[in-house]
């Protein structure tokens, strides 16, 4: 087939699109919430689950992201064009078309229901709930201050899950880390919010924390939100009887939570992308490296 012909045009213009998509929805931060689902599926297997298992939990988890980012880009695409902070994402410019994204969200939740029906039957049976709940997030901004935990809540059901995907059923001790992720993802968003301060305060249909009570308020519940995080994490290490290494974990994330917020004034947020990339990819991946072989010792023993 000659080269530029009709074909080979669509395939590039369609793989464009896809890395585009890919770029908007900010596939790497998949990291985030993704190493809090393997702890719970460690936590309900005492130890590794199966290969089969762990494989269909990471599809799951990569496509109700997915499929969730894409949909609050899509309804947010006139608001995003209107931010100076956002407006050169693919939607407002045009880059990228509204017809594509809705496709790939629709792929996306093909995958996660594919995922969850692979998994076990009351994976399947309560996937829709969790993926309009995902997607239900991006309306939450509209009507309620507290838009910031139905955000973490969002996440915080990952765990949950992906305990429900090992064993088949829901135990009360991985609701310990479910809350954790939820107030976790919550305080960083409300961090993150301050960027749009001016912009929200701006707009009547949108509400924030930072809006309701100042930025310097509203870091202070972000502290308070993650001081309680912390809390719930040494209750469910207790619980879980995940010894020094799970308590030098903890200490560790402590850590990275008081650096986090040491990044971030009210007066200066200009290390804010420093306090929610960086330190917040490390959290996740460092609580899954040390509890995951605390757990793993354990089950050894």
């Amino acid at each position: 087939m000659a080269s530029g012909s009709p074909t080979m045009s669509a395939d590039a213009g369609a793989w464009r699109n896809l890395r585009r998509t890919l770029e908007m929805i900010k596939f790497e931060h998949s990291i985030f919430a993704l190493p809090f689902a393997l702890l719970g599926a460690m936590l309900a297997a005492d130890g590794w689950p199966s290969a089969r298992q762990l494989f269909w939990i990471v599809v799951a988890m990569v496509a109700a992201r997915s499929a969730a980012m894409t949909f609050n880009r899509l309804v947010d695409r006139e608001l995003d064009a209107a931010n100076p902070r956002t407006r050169n994402r693919a939607l407002p410019r045009g880059l990228l078309s509204p017809r594509f994204a809705w496709m790939f969200l629709l792929a996306s939740a093909v995958v996660f229901e594919i995922a969850a029906a692979s998994l076990n039957r009351l994976t399947l049976e309560l996937s829709p709930l969790a993926l309009a709940w995902v997607l239900f997030y991006s309306y939450t901004k509209r009507f309620t201050w507290l838009s910031h935990l139905a955000l973490g809540a969002a996440l915080g059901i990952a765990p949950a899950a992906a305990w429900i995907a090992v064993r088949g059923s829901l135990a009360p001790r991985i609701l310990l880390l479910s809350g954790a992720v939820t107030l976790w993802v919550g305080g960083f968003d409300i961090l993150y919010a301050c960027q749009d301060y001016d912009f929200d305060r701006a707009q009547p249909g949108l509400r924030s924390l930072p809006k309701l009570l100042g930025i310097a308020a509203a870091l202070r519940w972000a502290q308070i939100l993650h001081a309680i995080m912390l809390l719930l994490l040494l209750w469910l290490l207790l619980a879980s009887g995940l010894g020094w290494l799970g308590g030098g974990g903890l200490a560790a994330v402590a850590g990275l939570i008081v650096y986090e917020h040491s990044l971030v004034k009210p007066g200066d947020l200009s290390r804010l992308d420093a306090a929610f990339f960086t330190v917040n990819g490390y959290i996740g991946v460092l609580l899954l490296v040390t509890w995951g072989a605390a757990i793993v010792l354990r089950a050894g023993r």
